[in-house]
């Protein structure tokens, strides 16, 4: 529930920065994409990870290295399935969220923070 919420806010918080979310929860043999969204002509892949407490760390301390490998294998596996989408580039994004309550939370956006 809480990852589901995390998703939303993070896709609200990127479409009000100009981005085009054009897919979801997409699986692929090495994972899923949270979100697929598209920043002019570059096709953004973006990792959403969202915590109530930072008892574990922060949000983005999860994309560890075994982590960032799922997400380019799983990116270069949805672009051979859809060579249509990529006119541009494409990066991976990861995007942070810290909740205090469903009203009040902070957002971080890591701007191609797998390479």
């Amino acid at each position: 529930m809480i990852g589901r919420w995390g998703e939303e806010s993070a896709a609200k918080h990127l479409t009000g920065h100009g981005l085009n979310i054009i897919e979801r929860n997409v699986r692929t043999p090495y994972g899923e994409l949270d979100l697929i969204a598209l920043d002019a002509d570059e096709l953004v892949f973006v990792e959403v990870k969202t915590r109530t407490s930072l008892t574990f760390g922060m949000p983005e301390e999860a994309v560890n290295h075994a982590k960032r490998l799922h997400l380019m294998q799983a990116a270069e596996a949805y672009l051979q399935d859809h060579p249509d989408r990529l006119s541009g580039g494409w990066r991976i994004d990861v995007v942070a969220i810290v909740a205090k309550s469903v009203n009040e939370f902070e957002v971080e956006w890591f701007k191609n923070a797998v390479a």
